[in-house]
């Protein structure tokens, strides 16, 4: 068995272990999985234990209006994001349990007072049962392939593609000389916050009377439903392989309205360079975290467009200390996830309606008290609408409960014991603490200058949260 068939494997495993609460119903529903995996080897990698130690499911995004100041909601559930934010508080755990001199603890004492690093030996591994959404996904189709484009007569390539590119791809409906053409495209290969297939129309030059033998099926592409960041390149819109362009940063779709989310390549991007355990645990880790690798489930996948995706950041320089830019070996499994659409599709039956993504997200995480939680819409799976703003109704996973875990690691330091960038200092707020990590913020200031300034930055009213009253 190869090595990325271990780490599917395993995570499938476990995904089988959870209770039934948050999965799809089987020929309806369909969901993505992603994992963290920690990889302990003995020494001279003699001997190597797996273990999956976070993991989330879900394909859905809230839109900008529904994001709460409290930090109480979960404005991304795509299951990357869900099992990274899981990963987060696992670490934060093993951060507890390494302050108590836990030698289980994952990190070790660095040579920097108040800073931690990884014993040796460990190192984590990401799993995604699909090409993640965004760039890595904008990948030709094979001929066996259903195309969403369809044929375009040879002589009028070059025109259609021409006007599309001069005008943004959009034409009015009421111009003459062709009509909108609405194309669907499976949703395994686009995921949108609300829809489990996304629909993008693009203008196609068609003749009633050319005959089928006249058209040519020009190069397609899988598209992605995450759209181009505002004030940046567009997407030309135009037949085929000219719908999309590569390499730009793009927003991840709502219900029918914008989010702030950006797509999980490029978030996945980020984190080679930053490393994925962010701000808060950064003043306590001698540098970022990274991912040694990503596999990637049985899904289309073409290894030049995601490590085009992922290793934007491949070039950054002038780093603080600590970071450094880490590309991943990336891997496909052979492996394809029990609830992915495809999966999904041959046990659905006439009569059901149509196959559609599930509404839930699973959390899952190596922890010592309450390792699961299911999410729906941002909050708990099941709350009411009276509940929602209380403790009850929050996703573990939240901006505002990673934040207290935070607090109630801090509050287990000694003074004399805190990280540099944490003493002497009056911080209150969310925002406080992560403006505070200055070498992860100097890092991240690097990485918008040199490769991402069109990142959009979440609006600071939205991070001024505090600790709950007692």
């Amino acid at each position: 068995m190869s090595e990325a068939d271990r780490i599917s494997s395993l995570v499938y495993d476990r995904y089988r272990s959870l209770p039934r609460r948050g999965k799809p119903e089987a020929g309806l529903q369909w969901t993505l999985l992603a994992a963290v995996l920690k990889i302990s080897e003995g020494a001279a990698g003699q001997s190597v234990q797996r273990e999956v130690v976070a993991l989330g499911t879900g394909s859905k995004c809230i839109g900008r209006s529904a994001m709460s100041p409290t930090g109480d909601v979960l404005n991304d559930s795509h299951a990357e994001v869900i099992a990274r934010r899981s990963c987060v508080r696992y670490l934060t755990e093993q951060l507890c349990a390494a302050l108590r001199g836990d030698h289980n603890s994952v990190f070790c004492p660095s040579d920097q007072r108040g800073k931690w690093k990884l014993r040796p030996g460990i190192s984590f591994i990401f799993f995604s049962s699909h090409t993640p959404c965004g760039d890595a996904s904008i990948i030709p189709m094979i001929d066996s392939q259903v195309q969403p484009c369809p044929p375009v007569k040879a002589e009028q390539d070059n025109r259609v593609t021409n006007q599309d590119s001069e005008t943004g791809g959009e034409r009015r409906s009421g111009e003459t000389g062709g009509v909108r053409k609405r194309l669907k495209v499976s949703g395994d290969d686009a995921r949108t916050g609300d829809d489990s297939q996304a629909q993008h129309e693009t203008p196609v030059e068609r003749n009633a009377e050319t005959a089928e033998s006249d058209s040519v099926q020009l190069p397609d592409i899988h598209r992605t439903g995450a759209k181009c960041v505002p004030g940046g390149p567009a997407d030309p819109l135009g037949p085929g392989s000219g719908y999309h362009s590569v390499g730009l940063l793009r927003v991840k779709p709502g219900r029918g309205e914008p989010t702030l989310s950006l797509s999980c390549s490029d978030k996945l991007a980020r984190w080679t360079a930053l490393g994925f355990q962010g701000a808060l645990l950064s003043h306590f880790l001698q540098g970022g975290l990274y991912f040694r690798a990503v596999v990637v489930g049985k899904c289309p996948y073409s290894q030049q467009a995601i490590e085009r995706a992922l290793n934007r950041c491949a070039h950054v320089s002038s780093l603080p200390e600590g970071f450094s830019v880490h590309p991943p070996e990336i891997m496909q499994s052979s492996l394809e996830f029990m609830h992915s659409r495809t999966n999904t599709r041959p046990s659905h039956s006439d009569g059901q309606g149509r196959v559609v993504p599930c509404g839930a997200a699973v959390s899952w995480c190596a922890v010592s008290s309450r390792p699961l939680d299911v999410t729906a819409n941002g909050y708990k799976q099941g709350v009411t609408k009276k509940a929602v703003g209380t403790p009850q109704a929050r996703s573990l996973i939240s901006k505002v409960e990673l934040f207290h875990s935070f607090l109630e690691l801090l509050a287990t330091v000694d003074d004399s014991q805190l990280p540099e960038s944490l003493r002497g200092k009056e911080l209150s707020s969310y925002w406080d603490y992560k403006q505070a990590a200055e070498d992860y913020q100097q890092a991240w200031d690097a990485l918008r200058s040199q490769v991402f300034p069109l990142w959009p930055r979440s609006p600071r009213e939205l991070l001024l949260f505090c600790r709950d009253p007692p």
